[in-house]
């Protein structure tokens, strides 16, 4: 994001949001596969209409994950989040799979073999960011958005009686003065509710959601707090809007203050580096700004189908580093195997940890114990100070 005095505004969906579900779908497969054999292959792709779920992909993995296996963790995942109505509902919706063999000439130019080093899944172009706006270091009209539902959401999973529904999106509007955000100008909260709840009253529900992660004083005024400005929203989800996976990579990753690249993340294993390439470069890119090498950082990491290394590293800082840009893309290159086979032994990504990432962002969020969001530790701050000193 640039310099100077301006307004962003970026906008995220809760875990009930028909994409949203669709991620998690996709993901929650992808973590059957990874639990069962870590180097399972998989691309799966879901979609979701009323009572209806159809899984479509290519898979290469254990014969012990059947259909009726994968079948049942989707039902499941749709219990957890929340969906229980008439028009999609956990025990009662129809899942079809359509998941087939991986295509051989694929994976001749995935796998290792002799000399030759695991190639990357495909061609393309990721990207990481980092900023210093917000403890995370990400951009804050995201971070708000996100944080808003994952209240309300948190607050509905603790108390089904107070209306709220599974499906909610959220658009945060900040002010930038001097290339820094100041304050909300507006905030725009869309929630499925009962029937029996009326707009003013969901309106208040939400407030203390809002309040609570803004900084004091943030808040907009009455006029730009926007709460379901249709007046109704009863019929949400799959029910009201078919999901696909992988149409939300904008709430993925920074609500469109740093670019993203041509792949979505949900469904893919981590051999395909539109995933763990992202993932990789918001590490590097994090560990940049925490080492206090830049303000804001934004990496770009390009790569060719079969083939280990990637073609490019490329550095932007925005006018905020402190060392030499070239030097420092050349010393993350060192730092880190940027091959397929390198990303996902640095940070761990054989592991059933994806259906977590699927909603509220993938990046912004605390590494876990077990493996999760690996990519937002920050190991490498003294590491690149030494060999950028």
């Amino acid at each position: 994001m640039r310099q100077g005095n301006y307004l962003f505004t970026s906008e995220s969906v809760s875990e009930g949001h028909p994409d949203k579900v669709c991620d998690r779908i996709s993901d929650t497969v992808i973590d059957a596969y990874l639990a069962a054999d870590p180097y399972s292959r998989v691309a799966c792709e879901a979609l979701a209409t009323t009572n209806f779920v159809v899984l479509a992909g290519e898979v290469r993995g254990p014969e012990s994950v059947t259909e009726e296996l994968l079948i049942d963790k989707v039902r499941a995942a749709i219990k957890d989040i929340g969906y229980e109505q008439e028009g999609f509902h956990w025990e009662t919706a129809e899942i079809v799979s359509r998941l087939h063999a991986q295509s051989a000439d694929i994976a001749v130019g995935v796998d290792a073999a002799g000399n030759k080093d695991e190639g990357a899944g495909d061609q393309g172009i990721m990207f990481g960011y980092a900023v210093r706006e917000t403890k995370e270091l990400m951009p804050a009209p995201i971070s708000y958005a996100h944080e808003i539902l994952r209240s309300m959401a948190a607050a509905r999973h603790a108390s089904p009686s107070l209306g709220f529904g599974p499906d909610a999106k959220s658009q945060v509007t900040l002010q930038y003065v001097d290339g820094k955000p100041v304050r909300a100008t507006s905030i725009v909260v869309s929630t499925q509710h009962a029937e029996s709840l009326d707009q003013e009253t969901v309106r208040e529900l939400v407030r203390p959601h809002v309040l609570k992660t803004l900084p004091d004083g943030w808040m907009c005024d009455e006029a730009h707090f926007y709460v379901n400005p249709t007046g109704r929203f009863v019929i949400g989800g799959p029910d009201g809007d078919t999901g696909l996976t992988g149409r939300k990579i904008i709430v993925d990753t920074y609500g469109g203050a740093a670019p993203h690249g041509g792949g979505a993340f949900s469904g893919k294993d981590p051999t395909k580096v539109d995933r763990s390439a992202a993932y990789a470069a918001r590490y590097l890119a994090k560990n940049v700004v925490a080492a206090e090498l830049a303000e804001r950082c934004t990496i770009q990491l390009s790569y060719a189908i079969g083939v280990a290394k990637p073609l490019s590293i490329y550095v932007d800082t925005q006018g905020t580093g402190q060392v030499d840009e070239e030097k420092l893309a050349r010393v993350l290159g060192e730092v880190m195997d940027l091959s397929p086979r390198g990303i996902r032994t640095h940070l761990g990504l054989n592991k059933p940890i994806y259906a977590r990432t699927s909603a509220y962002g993938h990046f912004g969020r605390p590494a876990e114990e077990d493996g999760g969001f690996s990519w937002e530790k920050t190991d490498l701050v003294e590491e690149l100070r030494r060999a950028l000193a």
